[in-house]
């Protein structure tokens, strides 16, 4: 074996981006460095893995067949570091957690006690925010943990595991009129605004049914001005069931609606993040709290 983990890094990297100067604008390198490494590693393999007779290089069969291979060699690589520090490092001084601001409030809170009083010295840091500011938190390392629903892929550099999952419900105010619709139809549902999650900036947004609808960051503020009559929306189960909104709502069949109603809750952790005792603790505790 002569291949290296820079030449399969500059591989990967030119795959997932598309080129090999986006490659090497991530990396940090010139493109000189890029082109070769590949090169090298087509010559220590003895196959091609880009067809070049185009303007721009593209993946072939070979390399095709390769890639998930080596992006497998390189999760590897990042996760047995990641054990290295966690073996070197010590208790944590502070941590950020990033967790989306619908999750159920009245367990983590728990958590967080709990936290509290097992790691008094700690300096914890909670930021809020959807899937999208989480999972960009978390692997810009503004986060060390994150804990989201996942409804869509994830940057690469990220590892997901589940750990609990909830219904979505459709709800309008009892005065509305799709309250006079118990199980409304895709037309009916068409003809009333719909108040859809998106993340804080705007870039991304759940699918919306309703033609007629607005974008909001926070279940809690739709919920708001579901309860209003402003309109009606697909919220996670728990959200609805808070104690705050008892017969504010009313409840709709989603017999007529398509798409998953299931979202997923899990943490998200940079799969080179290192974990120290607190971390650890954090990581089990939250995994193990439903």
């Amino acid at each position: 074996m002569h291949w290296t983990l820079d030449q399969l890094e500059a591989f990967v990297t030119a795959v997932r981006l598309g080129s090999f100067s986006a490659a090497a604008r991530h990396l940090g390198k010139a493109q000189s460095r890029v082109s070769t490494a590949i090169a090298n590693l087509e010559a220590d393999l003895g196959f091609a893995l880009f067809d070049r007779s185009a303007r721009l290089p593209v993946l072939n069969q070979a390399g095709l067949d390769l890639l998930k291979e080596a992006e497998a060699v390189l999760m590897q690589c990042q996760r047995l570091q990641s054990r290295a520090n966690s073996l070197n490092s010590g208790e944590e001084v502070s941590l950020t957690v990033a967790m989306d601001e619908a999750v159920p409030i009245i367990a983590f809170e728990s958590l967080f006690e709990r936290l509290a009083q097992q790691f008094p010295l700690l300096k914890l840091a909670i930021i809020n925010g959807s899937q999208d500011d989480i999972a960009q938190w978390v692997s810009a390392k503004r986060a060390e943990i994150g804990i989201l629903f996942h409804q869509k892929p994830l940057p690469e550099s990220l590892d997901f595991t589940s750990i609990n999952s909830f219904k979505q419900i459709l709800i309008c105010s009892p005065h509305h009129p799709l309250a006079q619709h118990p199980a409304p139809s895709i037309e009916e549902l068409n003809r009333h605004r719909q108040l859809v999650i998106r993340d804080r900036i705007g870039n991304t947004q759940s699918q919306a049914i309703s033609t007629s609808h607005w974008h909001i960051d926070s279940y809690y503020y739709i919920m708001g001005l579901v309860i209003r009559g402003v309109g009606w929306a697909l919220v996670p189960e728990h959200v609805v069931n808070t104690p705050w909104y008892m017969g504010e709502l009313f409840e709709l069949s989603t017999e007529h609606i398509p798409n998953p109603l299931v979202v997923e809750m899990g943490i998200v952790q940079r799969r080179d993040q290192s974990k120290g005792p607190i971390l650890q603790w954090l990581y089990n505790e939250t995994a193990n709290l439903f």
